[in-house]
């Protein structure tokens, strides 16, 4: 991929153009932020997607792998074919931010900032249509059900590659912590898969005065708890990342009663597909001989959920190249890490060549928090880069 990057006075039209828009593309954040929808049910979501890409000029198909819209605009005779994904779904999450354009609907909120990608990669179909210079097709990809990690695979499923083919696909997502508007690319493994286990200790319940006549599930899972970062200590290759995860544990109504069950729900994660096997391996036969070493039994339930993202290194090299052209030194981070978070973009990684990278939200509320807002500043240079990328890659 030896493109070359140049033509700074095109690069500062650009901006001067996608500023214009930020009126316009904050209010669309905003109105996406006030009314969320959860995976699976993105309706007004995606209409609101498609009117705007419509009116932009784009050749639109809705309705891909359930709410997903997917918008083409072919130009030249150019025959590159670039992807550009955005996420569209919200989570399940009371709001407490009390901001004016807070979320109307109860228990559902928009707290990883999807409803900023999507103003970005509208901001940047905008431009595209209205002044891009490039020679190719241009396939904007807005994917539904992202955080239940089936979107991706839902939409290629219904043969996304083949009806829309790209041959490359790149993807974005906000950081809280890093400098708002900085731009972070990590070439191999970039987040890490995701497994669940939901483990039942069985044991047998009875007073809480007279424990020697019961077999306490409690202890049994409290042992297991602390045993299972042995897994990660020793099962593992210290070179190598794991990350084990009880979230949840339900057991007992009373203080004086000791149960029948305990119930854990616990995730892994990993970069490694070896590790991934491993942890797989691991969590259910240490359940059993913990639960075993107290005379209860353990049911395990072990479900893997979507795999590591693993970026193609050309393609980021590539877009790290885009992004050192088009802005200062400092808004590209020189040594930015992989993350142990999950993503299901990792599917499309798997179809197709590609890269997904990071942009910086500022210091706001972490991801996933009830307090968390996604930066507004930060559109205008993240819709300049897509810009910027499409018109490269499809030069």
């Amino acid at each position: 991929m030896n493109i070359h990057i140049d033509s700074a006075r095109h690069r500062d039209d650009a901006e001067r153009t996608i500023l214009a828009y930020a009126p316009e593309l904050v209010a669309i954040r905003r109105d996406l932020h006030q009314y969320p929808e959860l995976s699976f049910h993105e309706g007004r979501t995606a209409k609101v997607i498609a009117r705007y890409l419509l009116s932009y000029g784009f050749e639109v198909t809705e309705g891909v792998g359930g709410y997903g819209v997917v918008a083409t605009l072919r130009r030249g005779k150019g025959d590159k074919r670039l992807g550009i994904r955005a996420d569209i779904d919200a989570l399940p999450i009371e709001e407490a931010t009390d901001l004016p354009y807070a979320s109307h609907n109860p228990r559902v909120m928009h707290a990883c900032g999807h409803d900023g990608h999507t103003a970005i990669l509208l901001g940047a179909a905008r431009y595209l249509a209205e002044q891009g210079r490039f020679s190719g097709t241009l396939t904007l990809i807005f994917q539904p059900a992202e955080e239940v990690g089936a979107g991706a695979k839902k939409m290629i499923e219904d043969r996304l590659f083949e009806r829309f083919p790209v041959d490359a696909v790149f993807g974005l997502h906000n950081w809280p912590g890093v400098a708002a508007g900085q731009f972070g690319f990590v070439e191999g493994p970039a987040m890490a898969s995701v497994d669940q286990a939901l483990i039942r200790i069985i044991g047998k319940g009875g007073h809480g005065a007279s424990p020697h006549e019961t077999v306490d599930p409690v202890l049994a899972s409290a042992s297991f708890i602390t045993a299972l970062q042995s897994i990660v200590a020793r099962n593992v290759d210290p070179l190598e990342m794991a990350v084990l995860t009880v979230g949840s544990i339900h057991g007992g109504s009373a203080s004086n009663v000791i149960p029948d069950s305990v119930e854990l729900k616990l995730t892994a994660r990993a970069y490694s597909p070896a590790v991934r096997d491993r942890l797989e391996e691991r969590v259910p036969a240490l359940a059993h001989a913990q639960a075993q070493s107290f005379g209860a039994q353990a049911d395990v339930k072990y479900r893997r959920g979507f795999p590591p993202v693993i970026n193609h290194i050309e393609e980021t090299r590539f877009a790290r190249r885009v992004a050192e052209e088009t802005f200062p030194a400092e808004q590209v981070a020189g040594d930015f890490r992989p993350r142990t978070a999950s993503e299901d973009f990792a599917y499309m990684l798997q179809e197709r060549p590609g890269s997904y990278l990071f942009i910086g939200n500022g210091d706001s509320a972490p991801l996933h928090s009830p307090l968390y807002d996604f930066n507004d500043d930060i559109i205008v240079p993240a819709a300049r880069y897509w810009a910027r990328l499409a018109e490269v890659f499809l030069s």
